[in-house]
């Protein structure tokens, strides 16, 4: 089976993760909402703290400037710990058993370490690829592009092996690029078809509300009630496709590991062959890893 057929098999069968367990969606949703406060904690202070500055003549201080840096590493640790307690219970859906946002959020809270250390990193590499964009313009924006289109597809799998091979950070990352060179063309293929697919929901939901709101008159009340409804649909199309995303990363990396993922994917076609091209057994659909069910 060729890279496109088994990234395809892979995105289907993280569908049907997805549907058989919905409550994974809750790691997006509570994602969302830490990072609402987290955003409130360090950006609240920073504005008041430099609309002050500025006023009085002057440039933003060091402290400022520290405020800011803390929120991108906060906002980061917050994307990334609940990122990895939705790998750690979609691996559980792979194996078979039953995931559970309690046990997803013990599994990161005990990789904490490791996860604050790649969200310094993360952090770190998102302000330089803007530093590039801001100095050198058009060009910047050329070359942060590429860049981080390369950082995003070799450190994609980072975090399973962090969670689920309990490495740092330092051997998470050489362990990525490892597994990369094996399934790039899967990790691109399944990068884009979620993309795609969620820019696809957001146009077909905006191109109904904007014909409900032609239909229903055009007035203030109705162009108000669809771009309410349009932000909630936004909200709902971005916990599908992170949920996906993570299922999507976590099923990749049983594959790109062992040769096999179970669960819903025990039945695709490359289910008994390796990266390698060796020959594995399935594994059949069990208990291990089997938790409370999600409320």
């Amino acid at each position: 089976m060729g890279k496109l057929a088994r990234s395809y098999a892979l995105f289907t069968a993280s569908v049907r993760v997805l549907r058989a367990h919905r409550g994974l969606a809750w790691f997006p949703v509570l994602a969302g909402l830490a990072g609402l406060f987290v955003a409130g904690v360090f950006l609240t202070p920073a504005f008041f703290l430099s609309h002050v500055e500025i006023a009085d003549g002057g440039r933003p201080t060091a402290g400022s400037w520290v405020l800011l840096a803390a929120f991108y590493v906060a906002s980061a640790f917050v994307a990334i710990f609940f990122n990895a307690a939705l790998i750690s219970q979609a691996d559980v859906a792979l194996r078979g058993g039953v995931p559970a946002v309690g046990a997803g959020l013990a599994a990161a809270a005990r990789r904490w370490p490791a996860l604050l250390g790649w969200a310094a990193v993360s952090a770190t590499v998102s302000l330089v690829l803007r530093a590039i964009e801001e100095r050198l313009g058009f060009l910047g924006q050329f070359v942060a592009g590429l860049i981080g289109l390369a950082w995003r597809l070799t450190t994609f799998l980072v975090l399973p092996v962090v969670v689920l091979e309990g490495a740092g950070v330092k051997a998470g990352v050489r362990r990525s690029v490892e597994l990369f060179r094996r399934t790039w063309g899967e990790n691109v293929a399944g990068g884009i078809g979620i993309g795609l697919i969620g820019f696809i929901l957001s146009l077909a939901g905006y191109a109904v509300l904007v014909l409900a709101g032609f239909l229903l008159g055009g007035g203030p009340a109705t162009v108000f009630v669809c771009l309410g409804l349009a932000l909630v649909w936004s909200v709902l199309v971005a916990v599908f496709t992170s949920t996906l995303s993570g299922i999507y990363q976590t099923a990749l990396y049983r594959y790109a590991a062992e040769g096999v993922v179970a669960g819903e994917f025990a039945d695709a076609d490359f289910a008994g062959v390796s990266p390698r091209g060796e020959r594995v057994a399935a594994r059949p659909r069990g208990d291990r890893g089997r938790a409370d069910p999600i409320p």
